[in-house]
């Protein structure tokens, strides 16, 4: 339905504007349209008269005046103008900067709604990329499939048939101030310098003093630390000229520990009146026990660059998650959210079926969370990585929890685990936690070629998860079930379990 002041059609400005023949609409006609859906990127779908149109801070089940800002062949994109029907999900959003921040996508739709839109973002990809028939009836139904022996052929035949089972979401109890580790770039204004998050769409920062999903000592040690870095003379990096020296302020806390690390990102190595500003920090953030800078040289959106030296204090700070103590440094991968994380995968333990006499992989292990997760629980584990730094980190958390019957190494799984099979090394569950991309395809046909009893997935990116499953179940698996995990509420990134077990005609 098109609107204009008097109701007769679509309001246009004078200027002339690109017109796509054919087309229901044109930019900068204002048209009412009913939001059906909500894409990856938390858009809101809509379509007038056929023509698809996403909407930025529109939710599903709303009918909104939009303004159309640009037409594709396909697809255009609108400005919401006005809520003529809220959805019963749309809520205030309690942080001052949402409208202007590109942190946080979801912050004015309620929690149960964003749980219940990343669930069904599974299911519809699972559907459309992966052609996987998820079963229809109640998530609670079918409950039992994974705790009995889902190994079993009969139970295998049956989620064939039966689809698969998705789980409600598991979220937060308090879905605030989860974010253990604060990544802030700096720039500069007349009044100094600034540090927060890049507006949306663009490379321009908006300077924050609060965010609401980090831990409220990570705004604390960033506000000090460019206050300090001010007073001090310390110049911001500039991304078009390449000058300047801060580029970013990197802060870790260990939830379990409250210990915190600063990493400092510089432009060069040298940073002037460096004594007086480790002075400072030390002074007015006491629970800080190490001080890293990072030098990155190179015109890149990468924050940190190859050279890394502790500046003041330790290497590494420490961190629980469930009785397993880690080890931090100023490069490791250790996820965001420490209490969603030990969700994560202690539904990765469940769905891996261990008794304490079972043989597991991990391939993808980074610094060894989730290895030394299923090691409390498993005979042996074996773990590979590609990068080395990480597989050094691994091998010190092992140590560090007194974990003998856990190996590392380090290489590319699809080349490391055929040579593991070669040297008599038999799986009876291979658990992958693969990057964005999904696994490489070279590692799915060596699990098709290990034939373990299960697979466990764990997945942070919903298409490539559908796309590798539908290679398994052509590879001889069924995928009995997956959960979606909340790690980053009011955002739109889902992490999500999916569980694998050989089918009928493997096990004849």
């Amino acid at each position: 339905m098109k609107k204009n002041g008097s109701g007769r059609g679509p309001r246009r400005n004078n200027k002339p504007s690109p017109v796509i023949a054919g087309l229901p609409v044109a930019k900068n006609d204002e048209v009412v349209i009913d939001i059906i859906g909500m894409n990856h990127d938390g858009e809101g779908v809509g379509r007038a008269e056929g023509y698809t149109l996403f909407v930025q801070g529109a939710l599903p089940g709303e009918k909104v005046r939009v303004k159309v800002l640009k037409t594709k062949k396909q697809y255009g994109y609108g400005k919401l103008m006005e809520l003529v029907e809220a959805s019963d999900a749309r809520t205030s959003a309690p942080c001052p900067i949402y409208n202007q921040c590109g942190g946080c996508q979801l912050q004015h739709m309620d929690y149960a709604g964003q749980l219940a839109w990343k669930r069904q973002l599974v299911v519809d990809n699972l559907e459309r990329i992966g052609k996987l028939r998820v079963a229809g009836r109640d998530a609670e139904v079918g409950a039992s499939r994974v705790s009995e022996d889902t190994t079993d052929s009969g139970a295998a035949q049956a989620a064939g048939e039966e689809g698969i089972i998705v789980r409600p979401t598991l979220g937060m109890s308090e879905p605030w101030r989860y974010r253990n580790k604060s990544q802030v770039p700096i720039g500069v204004t007349e009044g100094g310098l600034v540090g927060g998050f890049y507006a949306r769409g663009s490379h321009r920062i908006i300077d924050m003093e609060t965010c609401l999903i980090q831990h409220e000592q990570n705004d604390i040690v960033v506000s000090r630390v460019k206050a300090i870095g001010q007073k001090l003379g310390v110049t911001a990096y500039n991304e078009e000229t390449g000058q300047g020296l801060l580029r970013h302020v990197v802060v870790k806390i260990g939830f379990a520990t409250g210990e915190m690390m600063i990493v400092l990102v510089t432009n060069g190595e040298r940073i002037p009146r460096l004594n007086e500003w480790i002075a400072a920090i030390r002074e007015e953030l006491p629970a800080v026990v190490s001080i890293c800078q990072n030098v990155n040289t190179r015109k890149t959106n990468v924050i940190f660059g190859d050279v890394t030296r502790v500046l003041w204090g330790r290497e590494v700070i420490h961190d629980y998650i469930g009785d397993v103590k880690f080890a931090i440094s100023a490069r490791s991968f250790y996820q965001v959210n420490p209490a969603q994380t030990e969700v994560l995968y202690g539904k990765t333990v469940e769905y891996a079926g261990l008794t304490g006499n079972e043989t597991v992989i991990d391939a993808y292990c980074g610094i060894g969370t989730i290895s030394l997760f299923l090691a409390q629980h498993a005979k042996k584990v074996y773990g590979v990585e590609i990068v080395k730094e990480a597989i050094e980190d691994a091998r010190a958390n092992a140590a560090l929890n007194e974990m003998n019957h856990v190996e590392f190494e380090v290489g590319a799984s699809e080349d490391v685990i055929p040579r593991w099979k070669e040297q008599g090394i038999e799986a009876d569950v291979i658990v992958v936690d693969p990057p964005r991309k999904g696994c490489d395809p070279r590692l799915l046909e060596t699990i098709l070629e290990m034939k373990p009893e299960r697979v466990v997935y764990v997945s942070c990116n919903p298409s490539t998860l559908a796309r590798d499953l539908r290679v398994l179940e052509d590879g001889g698996y069924r995928t009995v079930e997956v959960t979606p995990v909340d790690m980053f509420p009011h955002t739109v990134h889902v992490e999500s379990v999916a569980v694998l077990v050989r089918n009928i005609v493997d096990n004849k």
